[in-house]
């Protein structure tokens, strides 16, 4: 089981200074991966709603200040030896398909092999029009073509593809990434259609519980979207077990809801010892990443949350 948490791209904490600190001591405590968001831009105006929120309301900071998701990744690999690097999520249509596989490749290389690529399809309509990217509404065609568009161009030795939106031929594309047959790509979502995607061309799923439409917040419905991925998976004619499993929790401990509102108790609620139990439930059902976020109110907060989760749920894990 590897464990993550996150860092800050957005905000007063996203800074070279703090982002660098928290990824070396997330480095030399042992944490398996670190986890970074994904937004170009922020729209002054937001009508579309937000996945994660009861009230459908994105969260804005007082400074809004935005690192791009795969620069920052590189920037940070180089300050690190050894931990991973996984997208969360990275919005797939915001970027040119060829040129997105050409940045992920280049950090694989360069880092060693140490990115994996949580895939999502977007759902803030207004950075889809101030980015100039594909029309909203199509958003989830345009992520299935770049993902297999990404898979050609890292895995054939002469690539092409034809689609409706990327069309790409008698190109030379190297170096190939060091992971094989090439980095991971984890679909994020939780909605029937990000269900689809993942068992047809995820080589995992890494859903957020807290989706309020779509919740994963309890074991019996966690396993019940989990079966249905294994049954969408083997309809599409694959080996369900092949899929990698993740989760993403938000909140956990005291800052978790104790019941969900099917009744039962919430994942990753009550004290470390629950926390750990849990961990080792969702690692029987074949989870094998798992992700926390443990950000404070400054940085040396968020370091003491850090080292107070090593020594309190992963040396007991």
């Amino acid at each position: 089981m590897l464990i993550g948490t996150d860092i800050p791209t957005r905000g007063p904490w996203a800074t070279p200074a703090v982002m660098a600190r928290i990824a070396k001591e997330a480095e030399a405590l042992g944490f398996g991966f670190l986890t970074l968001g994904d937004h170009v831009l922020i729209p002054r105006d937001i009508r579309a709603p937000y996945p994660y929120s009861e009230t459908g309301a994105f969260p804005l900071l007082q400074n809004n200040d935005l690192q791009e998701q795969l620069t920052a990744v590189a920037w940070l690999a180089g300050q690190t030896s050894r931990i991973r690097f996984h997208t969360s999520v990275m919005v797939v249509p915001h970027r040119p398909a060829v040129l997105t596989a050409k940045i992920i490749a280049t950090i694989d290389v360069l880092s060693g092999g140490r990115i994996s690529v949580g895939c999502g399809a977007g759902w803030m309509q207004e950075e889809f029009e101030a980015l100039g990217a594909p029309p909203f509404r199509e958003r989830g065609a345009v992520t299935d073509e770049c993902l297999q568009a990404f898979r050609a161009l890292w895995t054939q030795d002469n690539p092409r593809f034809d689609g409706k939106y990327i069309k790409f031929a008698n190109v030379m594309f190297d170096p190939k990434p060091v992971q094989k047959p090439h980095p991971p790509l984890w679909i994020g979502g939780e909605s029937p259609p990000a269900l689809r995607r993942a068992a047809k061309l995820g080589d995992g799923w890494y859903p957020i519980p807290t989706n309020p439409t779509f919740p994963l917040d309890s074991f019996s419905r966690y396993r019940a979207a989990l079966s249905r991925l294994r049954q969408l998976a083997a309809e599409a004619n694959r080996e369900p077990a092949s899929l990698k499993l993740g989760y993403r929790s938000q909140r956990h401990g005291a800052a978790a809801q104790p019941r969900a509102s099917d009744g039962e108790r919430t994942i990753f609620s009550g004290d470390n010892q629950a926390v750990v139990d849990d961990i080792q439930q969702l690692a029987s059902l074949g989870v094998s990443q798992v992700d926390f976020r443990l950000g404070g109110a400054s940085l040396d907060e968020t370091l003491a949350n850090m080292r107070r989760f090593r020594d309190e749920v992963i040396a007991k894990v």
